[in-house]
């Protein structure tokens, strides 16, 4: 099967001059290509028996139960060709409804939740599909620029054969009108592929008088990939 590469523009540049601190995040030099063994191919493993079914409710991982509005995200893995990709190991982390992340670097003015710690794993299906249960996350400051606000949304994290096959991408929600002025949102060249990283609401996700359903598919690579930070 032929690889096929994702259209120019598809995934954000090294250097996005909108979003300051990718300055300091990518390399100076041209990379240096190291041949991959069957150490770097196979491992480390996940230990995929280690997953609780807690592990993908994030609104049932503490005692009480979370503030915010509660949301169900589900989607699939594809491949190129549109084929699910089972056993694959997605994580997500967020920040809570107010817009705060549990994490001694985040000291913005916004409670905590000490009923969420806003992090969650799960394996993919025989179908790639995934399932989390989580709150709505907030907007919030991150000072990148005058006035800057990040638009709400999830860290997504998806993991191959081993440790060392890892993506990350982001998942935002459609109608947020802090969208046009995300510098992170925007390095992403092309109209097509931006609108590729918002999930869509979906009813038949939605559970009566509990629940929003939101449908986030994610595509590993071609003309159809899901945008991908560096």
């Amino acid at each position: 099967m032929i690889y096929r590469k994702p259209p120019e523009g598809t995934h954000p540049p090294n250097d996005s001059p909108g979003y300051k601190s990718t300055a300091l995040r990518h390399p100076k030099e041209p990379l240096v290509v190291i041949p991959q063994t069957l150490t770097e191919l196979t491992g480390p493993a996940f230990p995929y028996g280690r997953i609780e079914t807690s592990d993908s409710d994030l609104t049932r991982q503490h005692e009480g139960e979370p503030q915010g509005e509660r949301i169900i995200v589900q989607g699939r893995i594809l491949d190129d060709g549109g084929r699910p990709i089972p056993k694959t190991l997605v994580e997500i982390w967020q920040a809570n409804a107010a817009g705060r992340y549990t994490h001694r670097v985040d000291q913005h003015e916004a409670p905590l939740d000490p009923n969420f710690s806003g992090a969650g794993r799960t394996l993919t299906d025989a179908e790639g599909r995934y399932t989390f249960t989580t709150i709505r996350p907030g907007a919030y400051p991150w000072r990148n620029h005058d006035n800057a606000w990040r638009p709400a949304h999830i860290h997504f994290s998806l993991f191959g054969t081993s440790f060392l096959s890892r993506l990350i991408t982001q998942m935002y929600f459609p109608g947020d009108p802090l969208m046009p002025f995300d510098p992170i949102f925007n390095s992403i060249p092309d109209e097509k592929a931006r609108q590729r990283l918002i999930a869509g609401f979906d009813l038949q996700v939605t559970k009566p008088e509990w629940a929003l359903g939101f449908t986030f598919d994610i595509v590993l690579r071609g003309p159809d990939a899901t945008p991908m930070e560096k």
